[in-house]
C-alpha cells in the first residue's frame, strides 16, 4: 500500500480562495485577493467615466443633429453615459463573484420594501418620457404655469424634473409628474411673436376715427411692435400684421377701443406695453382726445351731520338729452347746490 503524502497548505493560498477573478500568477502571495480586486474594479469605474465623457463629446453633435430638440438630445447623451457607467459598475460586481442574477434578486427584494418610496420617482420618470413625447415645451421656450402665474425659462427637461429660471432669477424643480397636470402656457414654442391687447376708453366728444387712428401709430412707433407684412396666421385664422383698433362697445360714459398689435418678442411684454401706453398718452394731448375719468363728490350735509359721497361717470362723456343738448358738470359748484343734490338723491 503507497503511503499518503499529506501537503500542508501555505498561508499565500489562503488569500487566493473564494469565488470571482482569480489573480494572475505574478501577483505577490502576501497580497489579499480582495485587495487586488477591488483596486481593479476603482479602475474599471473609474475608465468607463472617462470613457462615457468621451463617448458623449464624439457622438454629442451627431444625436443633436439627429434629434433637433435640445431635451431628447441631451436626455440620449445622458443615458448613454449612464449605461456604460452601469456596465463598468456590473463588470466591476464580477470580479467580487456577484453576479447579475444576485443583483436583480437584491434589487428586487428592496423594490418590494421600498415600492412605496420608488414610486413617486417611478411616476416622475414616465411623466418625464411623456414630456419629451409630447413636446409641450423645450429647452429655452418662455412658459408660463397657469396655477401660479409664474413666468420662466426653461433652462432643462430631464426625466425626472424640468429647471425653470423664473424672470425674477429664481430656479425652479419642478418634477415632471405635477408638469402634467398643470396648465402649462408656452408662449415661444413655433412662433416668438405675440399678439398683445389695450385697451383705452374715449369721451363721447372726442374725434373716434382720429382716436382710432392715432392708437395704430402710437404702436407703430415703438420698435418691437411688427409695423406690417403679410396676415399672421394662427391655427386656420388670420389677422392682421399691422396694429388695428376697433370699436369694442359703446359703454355709459365712453367709447371702448380696443387695439391689437404683435411684438417681435414674448419676454418683453411689459416694456413693449408700456411704451404703447406711453405714446398713447402723448398723442391723445396733441390731438386733444380724452380719456374719461369718474368724478367722486363729496357733502357734509348739515342736518345729518354726516359726510356723503357719490361717485359719478365723467361730465364730459355724459350722454346727450333727447333735445340733442348735452349736459357737462362743473366741479365748482356751490355749496347749497351741492347740498339740494344730495338732498335729492336722499329723496
Amino acid at each position: 500500500m503507497d503511503p499518503v503524502v499529506l501537503q500542508a497548505e501555505t498561508p499565500s493560498s489562503t488569500f487566493r480562495e473564494g469565488p470571482g477573478l482569480a489573480p494572475p500568477e505574478w501577483l505577490p502571495g502576501y497580497v489579499p485577493v480582495f485587495v487586488y480586486r477591488l483596486v481593479l474594479a476603482v479602475a474599471v469605474v473609474v475608465f468607463s467615466y472617462y470613457l462615457s465623457q468621451i463617448a458623449r463629446q464624439v457622438l454629442g453633435r451627431r444625436i443633436a443633429r439627429q434629434f433637433k430638440r435640445p431635451s431628447v438630445s441631451r436626455t440620449i447623451l445622458r443615458s448613454l453615459q449612464i449605461f456604460i457607467v452601469l456596465g463598468a459598475v456590473l463588470t466591476a460586481l464580477s470580479f467580487f463573484g456577484i453576479g447579475f442574477g444576485n443583483i436583480a434578486l437584491s434589487v428586487g427584494v428592496f423594490s418590494a420594501v421600498v415600492g412605496i418610496v420608488l414610486a413617486p420617482i417611478i411616476g416622475n420618470v414616465i411623466s418625464g418620457v411623456f414630456v419629451l413625447s409630447e413636446q409641450p415645451y423645450e429647452i429655452g421656450d418662455m412658459i408660463e404655469l397657469g396655477d401660479t402665474e409664474t413666468k420662466g425659462f426653461v433652462e432643462n427637461v430631464t426625466l425626472v424634473y424640468t429647471k425653470v429660471i423664473t424672470l425674477d432669477n429664481t430656479f425652479m424643480v419642478l418634477p415632471n409628474g405635477t408638469m402634467r397636470e398643470r396648465d402649462v402656457i408656452n408662449y415661444s414654442a413655433e412662433d416668438t411673436r405675440i399678439r398683445m391687447t389695450l385697451d383705452v376708453g374715449v369721451t363721447y366728444e372726442s374725434d373716434i376715427g382720429v382716436a382710432r387712428k392715432q392708437m395704430e401709430a402710437a404702436a407703430r412707433a415703438v420698435e418691437e411692435v411688427i409695423n406690417g407684412g403679410p396676415d399672421i396666421r394662427v391655427g386656420s385664422a388670420r389677422y392682421p400684421a399691422a396694429p388695428t383698433c376697433y370699436i369694442r362697445e359703446f359703454g355709459d360714459s365712453d367709447v371702448a377701443l380696443r387695439l391689437r398689435y404683435w411684438a417681435n418678442e414674448p419676454y418683453k411684454q411689459t416694456r413693449v406695453r408700456s411704451r404703447v401706453l406711453t405714446e398713447v398718452w402723448e398723442r391723445f394731448e396733441t390731438h386733444d382726445i380724452e380719456i374719461p375719468y369718474p368724478h367722486t363728490h363729496m357733502v357734509f350735509d348739515d342736518t345729518s351731520g354726516e359726510l356723503q359721497v357719490s361717485t359719478r361717470p365723467a361730465e364730459a362723456a355724459t350722454p346727450s338729452r333727447p333735445g340733442g343738448a348735452t349736459t357737462r358738470g362743473s366741479d365748482t359748484e356751490s355749496s347749497d347746490q351741492r347740498a339740494t343734490d344730495a338732498d335729492a338723491e336722499d329723496g
